[in-house]
């Protein structure tokens, strides 16, 4: 008996001192000596694409958010397709909807040229969407950092991994806690829906089909996206502030005014619901859960040390 529990003393020990060598394969401080002008470059370039158009803000955050939930954060959303791949461009959650690679090429074209194949195209990815949610208002958080990149992608991994529009609750618990993160991970990052747009054939079903819409909210929808065409017709994922991140998002659905179905299955559960009413009415408590879900999820299985390669193209294997 003596010998079991120093045995189970010994796995507990082990797994604990494997978890905590994970965690400390991506630092903050990655890249001090070997790149110091990253973090600025990379701001700089999140401000600008912005600038340019609000929406990528949006965009580059959900680039992240779908890389990271394809095999862990690789950067192999960024990979065009080649004669040896179908990457995940024209998966079904990406095609004609993931936007914002042209922001990242800049970015990662400055970066070469201050530190030539020395920073990951996943590492960049991960900056930009803290500086995107950043620059829109919403919390800060320290980005581990020393990804490698993938050198290949698979379109059915992404067809199968992310989380579609459609997902009931335990669909969507399921899917997350597939990639590690819990159901307060959910709920948090799942707030990100307070930035960007959703296109009509996402949010059809949803407010010509379901019981739990604001009835005068599902028919100003259905006049701009009818039963049948307008598939690409935008709609804001919070009507009232699409373009700033705050807790909106949680007080919308609270009001069943939740785009999406997935959204407002949030408020279909005991723990999840809950949670939808405290960060309603917290703000902080909302801002600080995005922040602890966003570095766990920026942890998802990260290529480090001789795993992968650093790309000199993110779109491209070097």
């Amino acid at each position: 008996m003596a010998s079991y529990y120093f045995l189970l003393f010994v796995l507990v020990a082990v797994t604990a001192v494997s978890e905590a060598d994970a965690e400390k394969k991506l630092s903050p401080d990655f890249y001090t000596s070997s790149c110091p002008k990253l973090l600025p470059i990379v701001k700089k370039g999140v401000i600008k694409g912005i600038k340019d158009e609000t929406r990528i803000g949006a965009s580059l955050l959900r680039l992240h958010f779908h890389d990271c939930f394809v095999n862990g954060c690789d950067a192999t959303i960024l990979l065009d397709d080649t004669s040896n791949f179908i990457g995940e461009k024209t998966a079904a959650p990406n095609n004609n909807s993931a936007r914002g690679f042209d922001v990242i090429d800049d970015i990662k074209a400055k970066v070469e040229k201050s530190c030539p194949r020395v920073v990951s195209c996943a590492d960049i990815l991960a900056l930009a969407a803290r500086d995107s949610v950043v620059y829109l208002g919403g919390p800060s958080w320290k980005v581990g950092l020393g990804r490698r990149d993938s050198i290949t992608a698979s379109r059915a991994d992404a067809n199968n991994s992310i989380p579609a529009p459609f997902l009931n609750l335990t669909d969507l618990k399921t899917n997350f806690a597939n990639h590690g993160l819990s159901v307060k991970n959910l709920v948090a990052l799942s707030g990100a829906h307070t930035l960007g747009l959703a296109r009509c054939l996402t949010f059809r079903a949803h407010i010509f089909n379901d019981s739990n819409i604001d009835a005068s909210f599902a028919k100003s929808l259905q006049s701009k996206c009818p039963i049948s065409g307008n598939d690409d017709l935008l709609a804001p994922l919070d009507l009232r502030t699409p373009t700033h991140f705050d807790n909106l998002y949680f007080k919308n659905i609270l009001a069943k005014r939740g785009l999406l179905h997935s959204d407002q299955e949030l408020l279909n559960g005991g723990s999840t619901g809950k949670l939808v009413k405290k960060y309603a009415t917290d703000t902080v408590a909302f801002f600080k859960a995005f922040a602890k879900g966003m570095v766990k999820m920026s942890n998802i299985k990260p290529l480090t040390g001789s795993e992968g390669q650093i790309r000199i193209n993110c779109r491209k294997v070097s």
